[in-house]
């Protein structure tokens, strides 16, 4: 078990920093199309065979149109290249449009060390085993990323009742649900795992413009403690911020998304 996040973000060299790569539906959200951020981890796996250090640890990604199930092309570029980090860009196209685009920096994340100050915790969450399974009984067809991950609440998200409950933010245990254990590749999927908290509030799901993702450690086997929110809705818009801890209690990943609020249907 463990192997179809690393088999559905594989990737084959062609030349000249160009791979080849199969988007798949497995890993389909809310829309019923492939999941931003799987199309991301692909594009950076493409990028981490060119660098010189193992570990993604800063991605800045534009999603310029939704990724769908089939070929991809990954075209990636070198920036610079150090003895603690390298940069270089990536883009993933699908029949010749371009989906996304991505700059990464990379480094050795075992060799990261210097001033640590923590003004922070982790979410105060009980076990996951004393915790609900927030979609337990609940069909979402098409939505196959429910196969891929699953989570664990002290309570089922009041718009999974029908019932909003008016505050956009949660705490939550998140992870892969064959047993797969994280790793900085992954995080850079499970950042965006998760409903859009505007759901909370009544609002349509969002659509992600621009995301960056902050990779701070390589985190332990388990399960993964995550704090999610927004904080602003403006003209449509809103930030969803995440900090995602794992099992040993460390801070091993951080992110925030710009995303677009989609317009409600027409009565």
């Amino acid at each position: 078990m463990g192997d179809i996040f690393d088999s559905d973000t594989e990737v084959t060299c062609r030349a000249g920093g160009t791979y080849d790569a199969k988007i798949t539906d497995r890993w389909n959200a809310l829309h019923g199309t492939p999941l931003g951020s799987y199309g991301l981890a692909v594009a950076v796996r493409a990028l981490a065979r060119r660098m010189p250090h193992p570990d993604p640890l800063s991605v800045s990604a534009y999603f310029l149109r939704p990724v769908e199930g089939g070929p991809a092309v990954a075209h990636t570029e070198v920036a610079r290249t150090g003895n603690r980090m390298a940069t270089g860009q990536v883009s993933l196209s699908q029949d010749g449009e371009e989906k996304l685009r991505a700059i990464a920096t990379f480094t050795d994340l075992h060799r990261v060390d210097g001033d640590t100050s923590m003004f922070g915790g982790p979410p105060q969450l009980p076990p996951p085993d004393e915790c609900v399974d927030p979609l337990d009984g609940v069909a979402m067809p098409g939505m196959s990323l429910l196969d891929r991950v699953e989570y664990r609440t002290t309570e089922v998200p009041g718009w999974l009742r029908g019932e909003p409950g008016g505050t956009p933010a949660r705490d939550l245990w998140m992870r892969l649900r064959d047993g797969r254990e994280p790793d900085p590749l992954a995080l850079v999927l499970l950042w965006d795992a998760m409903s859009p908290m505007v759901l909370e509030i009544g609002r349509s799901p969002s659509t992600t413009l621009e995301a960056t993702v902050h990779i701070r450690r390589r985190p332990a086997r388990g399960w993964l403690a995550c704090r999610v929110g927004t904080r602003y809705v403006t003209g449509g818009l809103c930030e969803e911020d995440m900090d995602i801890w794992d099992s040993a209690g460390r801070l091993v990943a951080q992110s925030r998304q710009l995303t677009l609020l989609h317009r409600p249907a027409p009565s």
